[in-house]
């Protein structure tokens, strides 16, 4: 099987979407909501997904369990793009609350991403195809041994030949001094990190996103890249010596579950198409933008 140039590294798991709340319920109390899905989801495997929506070639790698509801995640993949881990273990459920304006909460059960081994993921990474070829890590704060392991992990992609970037998300347990010293040795060992604006600001400690990005930015060597997703403001890419900004279309959203990953997506792949950083930000906020406005998703 020929090598594409997009390799996507991480987290796969059940997503139950259900929504629209207004406000959070009192408790004992039952809510009736007018739409539910229940769909394929996790950072990584979002990113896939879009991938296969916009119809651009990709290898997947990324675990499931082998109870039913893990048959099932598989079954909603590309086939002929993935490359499936088995885990004995129940396959890891995320349920999304979706609040008016498209914001939302989610709480995940632990399940297979919990005991996601390392080895399982280093034993397939194949070799780049060429010299303008990416892979993202996504998910690795809900895989502790993939945590653990995402320099080392980093490295041999590298050597392999890959372009990295890296989405690791929102610590389960905030923002401990333990996280901030794991996220930062993340960001130093990555060619792209890709984290949106809370995240910028909870790293940091700082409120605004103007200070928070300036002290990111400070940590950058000579060729790496940073890119904080801003939401319906866009998105902003950094480098030691320049910024550049995409601006988000307005549009009416549903929902916005996977918006980041699916930004991910359309961004790397206009990187690995040669585009330009200012092209890959436009591609990746309006791509995302289609995502959140569209039910059933639509991506191209």
């Amino acid at each position: 099987m020929t090598t594409p140039g997009l390799l996507v590294l991480g987290n796969a798991n059940v997503d139950l979407v259900l929504g629209e709340v207004d406000g959070w319920p009192a408790i004992g109390t039952e809510v009736v909501v007018e739409r539910s899905e229940q769909r394929a989801g996790g950072s990584a495997g979002n990113t896939a997904l879009a991938l296969t929506g916009l119809r651009i070639p990709h290898r997947f790698i990324a675990s499931a369990g082998t109870d039913p509801n893990g048959l099932w995640l598989r079954a909603q993949f590309d086939p002929v793009s993935s490359v499936w881990i088995d885990d004995a273990a129940d396959t890891t459920l995320t349920v999304g609350i979706v609040h008016k304006g498209g914001d939302r909460v989610f709480f995940t059960t632990p399940g297979h991403l919990q005991s996601a081994r390392l080895d399982d993921l280093l034993s397939r990474m194949p070799e780049a195809p060429h010299g303008h070829a990416y892979a993202i890590l996504s998910g690795g704060f809900l895989m502790p041994a993939i945590a653990a392991g995402t320099v080392s992990l980093l490295q041999e992609l590298k050597a392999k030949g890959w372009r990295t970037a890296t989405d690791p998300g929102w610590p389960v347990e905030g923002w401990t001094d333990d996280n901030r010293i794991a996220f930062q040795t993340w960001l130093e060992a990555t060619d792209i990190a890709l984290i949106n604006a809370e995240e910028a600001k909870g790293f940091t400690g700082f409120d605004g996103l103007d200070a928070a990005a300036e002290t990111l930015v400070s940590t950058l060597q000579a060729d790496q890249l940073l890119v904080i997703k801003r939401g319906p403001d866009g998105a902003s890419a950094y480098t030691q010596d320049a910024i550049t900004h995409a601006r988000a279309p307005e549009v009416t959203v549903i929902d916005t579950v996977g918006a980041g990953d699916t930004f991910n997506a359309a961004f790397l792949a206009g990187l690995s198409e040669n585009s330009t950083i200012e092209a890959a930000l436009e591609r990746g906020v309006a791509t995302a933008a289609r995502a959140i406005s569209t039910f059933p998703r639509r991506y191209a």
